[in-house]
């Protein structure tokens, strides 16, 4: 639409300054027409750049999801144009799947005030658990003194007993170290001998877990947890790209592939997963609404496909793009599947453990 518009009569680019002698500068490329226009034309201009968006949007996107490699492949024979660039396709993908975790309700047929009722009634459940176990014990044993079998001395030395088997049994429950309140973990940290000592990490998380515990319910520490992962799990995958890419240029000849290509390669592939694992919750959502009762064997098989599609596609896209015999492709692929998996693993378990930490 804009070589329709006259040019302007003042040769001196509005944006660097630089005289122009044709339409467009040849110092920053601006065109020299009147930055004014009608609604009429904006309008116009608007729908030209959008269709142009969508052409080259939808173009990547089919190629991304059934044509292993080959948006990587035009990409770096110059064709650009046509497609998405590949960090705006990432973060483009990425933005939208946050949005989709925002504002995308998980279906539920309580109402908000069963929701607080049932939570209430956890916390208080919770509370009751903690000493459910110890109280049977000592009422057994409170039994067998009244019968005769112990005497009061005897029943307090079980009574110990069964505290410390308690404490250490709670010990190794996740989330949950024994602990009555975050004072008593302070008096332990700053007075504990022997067995009741505690270094600095144990304590860091020890007092962590029970302000956690002490403001939310089992089932709210699992849902904030889930909430965190889902919303930082793109940034963990883009803080791992670039290890991902560097594992590639280790096992391909340094003087055909530099690392700014297989940059490129990890870019596409890392938003592939992340668009198919979008895919695979919005149609989780939807079925959900809409087949309530009958959705779980459709979305089981529909997972199926998905994270078989997305273990696979690895395969084809590495042999396709880095051209290498079928045999010592899949030798390679298999190899950099394992080692990544570790190495991403690794970051997973880290972050998880990053998002306790940060959990109030």
């Amino acid at each position: 639409m804009s070589h329709k518009n006259p040019l302007r009569t003042d040769k001196t680019c509005l944006n660097c300054r630089y005289v122009v002698q044709d339409r467009f500068c040849p110092n920053c490329g601006q065109e020299n027409i009147d930055s004014r226009k009608t609604f009429h034309e904006l309008f116009l201009h608007f729908f030209e750049d959008l269709t142009h968006y969508e052409n080259a949007f939808w173009r990547t996107i089919k190629n991304l999801i059934f044509k292993p490699s080959a948006l990587t492949k035009e990409y770096l024979s110059g064709k650009r144009l046509s497609y998405l660039a590949p960090v705006r396709l990432y973060i483009f993908i990425s933005f939208v799947t946050f949005l989709a975790f925002a504002i995308i309700p998980k279906p539920s047929d309580k109402s908000e005030n069963e929701i607080l009722k049932i939570n209430e009634a956890g916390k208080k459940e919770i509370e009751n658990e903690k000493n459910a176990d110890y109280q049977r014990r000592v009422k057994k044993v409170e039994k067998m003194v009244e019968m005769g079998v112990l005497n009061e001395k005897e029943a307090d030395s079980m009574k110990k007993e069964i505290a410390e088997v308690s404490r250490k049994r709670a010990h190794r429950m996740f989330l949950n170290f024994g602990y009555k309140s975050v004072e008593e973990i302070d008096s332990l940290y700053k007075y504990g001998k022997g067995d009741d000592e505690m270094s600095d990490f144990e304590y860091k998380i020890a007092r962590k877990a029970q302000i956690v515990n002490e403001r939310n319910t089992g089932e709210e520490i699992g849902n904030k947890f889930k909430e965190s992962f889902i919303h930082n799990f793109p940034k963990v995958l883009f803080i791992y790209m670039p290890v991902f890419a560097f594992f590639l240029w280790l096992f391909h000849s340094k003087k055909r592939w530099y690392y700014f290509d297989h940059g490129i390669f990890t870019l596409h592939y890392f938003s592939f997963l992340l668009l198919i694992a979008l895919i695979l919750f919005i149609i989780n959502r939807l079925l959900s609404f809409v087949l309530v009762e009958n959705a779980e064997g459709i979305i089981s098989t529909l997972y199926f496909v998905g994270f078989l599609w997305m273990f696979y596609y690895f395969f084809p896209a590495h042999h396709r793009f880095y051209g290498e015999s079928r045999i010592k492709s899949f030798v390679k692929s298999s190899i950099l599947f394992v080692i990544n998996s570790i190495f991403i693993t690794v970051f997973l378990i880290l972050f998880m453990i990053y998002t306790f930490i940060n959990l109030e």
